[in-house]
């Protein structure tokens, strides 16, 4: 099993306690990726388009890029963490979904997505722990990703794991547990269940990418949806297998 975790930051404080709870029981039987923003992608994207218009192998930041792009399309489970900044995601981590942004619905998604699972891990102190999973969990639904859990905890009184009181402490613990004990029953051999909410957004999508292609020939979005057959019958969840 093979599982990618996306950081939105450095600190090990409390978010990093919560992951590693989170994939402690996991750690015998799987191979852990991690990437920590911004150290693994240091760039911010710059609006250029050029991923859209062209490709994204001439992105000025494909280097950083394709690295944990190729982890994320190896991963049976997809990881993401970030503490509340102003009550979003990290600045950080936000330009790297900016990177990942052809890799949305509307553009070029990559077929494997629709068969992942993913969590997203946020932690605030006082709000904002739902916003900033929010900020995440839409790239990750744009992606083609349905099966997606989040987990949110609200610190209130510190930001330090050993000052939080027994209670707060405690009640962190047992929602992980929770949360690993539906993770660890999942047959991870299997795809994930594509939504209808998922199939719905695609095939909006599928009729604009035949409406630009029809205009647009030279459309490298449009030539995608083509090559992969998905302006016919093709579609990226059927006859999905994991690696």
């Amino acid at each position: 099993m093979n599982i990618t975790v996306i950081n939105g930051t450095e600190k090990h404080g409390v978010t990093y306690k919560i992951k590693e709870m989170l994939l402690e029981p996991f750690r015998q039987n799987a191979t852990i990726t991690e990437f920590y923003m911004p150290k693994d992608c240091p760039a911010f994207c710059s609006g250029c388009t050029t991923c859209f218009t062209k490709s994204e192998t001439l992105c000025k930041d494909y280097e950083y890029i394709q690295k944990i792009e190729k982890a994320l399309l190896n991963a049976d489970l997809i990881v993401f963490t970030s503490p509340s900044y102003v009550m979003h995601a990290t600045g950080a981590l936000k330009s790297l979904l900016d990177h990942l942004g052809y890799r949305w619905m509307p553009h070029r998604p990559a077929k494997e997505m629709f068969a992942k699972r993913a969590v997203i891990l946020t932690q605030c102190l006082g709000a904002g722990a739902k916003s900033a999973a929010k900020d995440i969990k839409d790239s990750l639904s744009w992606w083609g990703i349905s099966y997606i859990k989040t987990f949110t905890a609200k610190l209130m009184n510190n930001i330090v794991w050993d000052k939080l009181t027994e209670n707060k402490r405690k009640s962190i613990t047992k929602g992980i547990k929770r949360l690993c004990k539906k993770l660890c029953r999942i047959n991870y051999l299997k795809p994930a269940k594509t939504s209808l909410v998922t199939k719905i957004k695609f095939n909006i999508c599928r009729m604009i990418q035949k409406s630009i292609l029809a205009s647009n020939t030279d459309s490298a979005d449009g030539k995608y949806w083509e090559q992969n057959g998905w302006l016919k019958k093709a579609r990226p969840w059927k006859n999905l297998k994991m690696r």
